[in-house]
């Protein structure tokens, strides 16, 4: 004689089965709406970071008369980042502290190819040779060319690689 095979009455099938017309609206419309979550932005989810924004920390006069250089200020958490992709061929920028003296620390953005050589005076005589070609690079000015006393820092830039000024 053959077995019957019959759903037992309490099976999550049995249950879908007795759901009614409205039950079954209501457990499609949940199922929707929990698989449309997933395009949710969650809390844990972080934006990107917004652009840093322009400071004046420091007074940038150009060496030559007229409009200069675009040199832009930014801060880089503790570290004041001056940002010198703007320049190319010669040229030069004296920096001096506006009101509350010099940042602990202070960097420069490049950009490989605008020129070669980027001399620092200031406590001391720092010169970086830029490479040629690549993406901008920091170049980070060492703690002991600038002392809190020091009056004011002079950047030059040349196209060819003359360090011997």
């Amino acid at each position: 004689m053959a077995e019957q095979h019959r759903d037992t009455p309490d099976g999550p099938l049995a249950r879908v089965g007795r759901l009614t017309g409205a039950g079954r609206l209501a457990l499609i419309s949940l199922l929707a709406l929990s698989s449309a979550a997933c395009a949710l932005h969650w809390p844990w989810k972080h934006r990107p970071a917004p652009p840093p924004q322009p400071v004046q920390q420091l007074a940038i006069v150009p060496e030559t008369a007229g409009a200069g250089p675009s040199i832009l200020q930014f801060w880089d958490r503790n570290t004041l980042l001056v940002d010198l992709t703007g320049v190319s061929g010669d040229g030069g920028a004296t920096l001096t502290p506006l009101q509350s003296g010099w940042p602990i620390r202070l960097e420069f953005r490049v950009q490989p190819g605008s020129f070669a050589t980027l001399e620092i005076e200031a406590a001391q005589r720092v010169v970086y040779q830029v490479p040629a070609q690549g993406k901008a690079l920091l170049l980070h000015l060492p703690p002991s060319a600038l002392h809190p006393d020091t009056r004011q820092l002079t950047l030059r830039w040349r196209a060819t690689d003359d360090s011997a000024h």
